[in-house]
């Protein structure tokens, strides 16, 4: 028990640091030297977790990219009753956290899916799921919405939720080089506004 407990202990470590080195450098730019230099680990430490850098990358999708985006975008939106309040909530203080990273290099998965794109079919398939999970969540949220009388029912949840992931990934882009605070009020007052359109007017 103890063998497997240090073993996953230096599979976690790996996975941790590889996805901040990959985050900030480039997942190409970074080489498995450059993470096991940051953790004073062996190839041979390596090795015996990870086949190639291509398996230690999926692992690290599986247990962190999948973990970030569902805790941040996924699990505050699920069954709460009204979808406009929950989705602005929740990506306001995605937002603000954003803001107040002096690391931040944008939206994870996003920029990830940008290096992969027309580089590694088989990773881009598993960025696609998780991007599907999400969208698949907020068309739930949405339709769930007009069964409760918040959500106008002519609304098209489909396209709605198309809209809030590419708004969401533009503004996480803009904000690492433009005036964070600034981007993240004009964005969210927006989006309110937004929200307000979509309403059920019967019940508003």
């Amino acid at each position: 028990m103890e063998k497997k407990m240090k073993r996953m202990a230096t599979m976690h470590r790996l996975q941790v640091t590889g996805l901040e080195l990959f985050y900030q450098q480039g997942y190409y730019n970074t080489s498995i030297d450059d993470i096991l230099g940051k953790l004073s680990l062996s190839k041979g430490a390596f090795y015996y977790h990870f086949q190639s850098k291509d398996d230690f990358f999926i692992s690290i999708i599986q247990n962190l990219v999948v973990q970030k985006v569902y805790g941040t975008l996924v699990q505050p939106i699920e069954g709460k009753e009204d979808p406009f309040t929950a989705i602005a909530q929740c990506f306001e203080v995605s937002l603000e956290t954003a803001e107040h990273n002096e690391l931040d290099r944008g939206f994870v998965l996003s920029n990830f899916m940008a290096e992969f794109k027309g580089k590694n079919p088989e990773i881009m398939e598993y960025f696609k799921d998780v991007l599907k999970v999400w969208e698949v969540n907020l068309i739930s949220s949405l339709q769930k919405g007009k069964s409760d009388g918040y959500v106008d029912r002519h609304v098209d949840s489909s396209a709605v939720a198309t809209y809030l992931i590419s708004s969401y990934i533009g503004i996480r882009a803009l904000m690492v080089e433009g005036n964070c605070r600034t981007l993240r009020y004009k964005y969210m007052m927006q989006l309110r506004h937004y929200f307000k359109m979509l309403a059920n007017k019967e019940t508003a």
